[in-house]
């Protein structure tokens, strides 16, 4: 009885510091994913300007953390023609800096999806950055029998139709799986 106990103890521990440390985790992979879309969106010269950034999100954390998540980001400064420094992605992540500044609720509230065109059996699939695979993703996954394939890159989609597909068929299925495609 007292084995078994000592079992239940260590588990009920056990799951109470996994469920923080999930809770953790969740809580870093959206402050990371604000400082990509803040850092893509404005231009930012110091970590004072990224904070405060970060604050009217609604984080709160301290230099010392920020500058982990910016190490972890790969984040670094480069020069733009008037000669200030600013933060900027690395080239591997799919951000493009953006003119228009909106804040980070703003910026998630817009759907992805832009625009589509076709040409024959090939179409073109207009995203904002950084959506494209995402969206070429949930395509391939939902196994349109209309579609053979797609190639995404950082705000572009090409998608093969199969022969003979029907495009208004065809955009009303990617309609099925693309948020807000009308």
């Amino acid at each position: 009885m007292q084995e078994n106990l000592y079992i239940y103890k260590i588990l009920v521990t056990f799951a109470t510091h996994f469920w923080i440390y999930i809770r953790i985790m969740k809580i870093k992979n959206q402050r990371l994913e604000a400082i990509r879309l803040i850092i893509s969106s404005q231009q930012l010269g110091n970590q004072e300007e990224l904070m405060t950034a970060l604050q009217k999100e609604g984080f709160s954390l301290t230099q010392a953390t920020l500058s982990r998540d910016l190490k972890q980001l790969k984040v670094a400064k480069a020069s733009t023609l008037s000669g200030q420094y600013i933060y900027v992605l690395p080239n591997e992540t799919m951000y493009k800096r953006v003119n228009k500044t909106s804040t980070l609720r703003e910026m998630m509230q817009v759907p992805g999806f832009l625009s589509i065109n076709f040409s024959g059996n090939m179409g073109v699939i207009k995203t904002r950055p950084g959506y494209a695979s995402a969206i070429a993703w949930n395509i391939d996954r939902s196994d349109m029998p209309q579609i053979l394939g797609t190639i995404a890159g950082d705000d572009t989609i090409f998608i093969v139709l199969k022969e003979g597909a029907v495009q208004q068929e065809v955009i009303e299925a990617l309609g099925q799986v693309v948020p807000n495609m009308k």
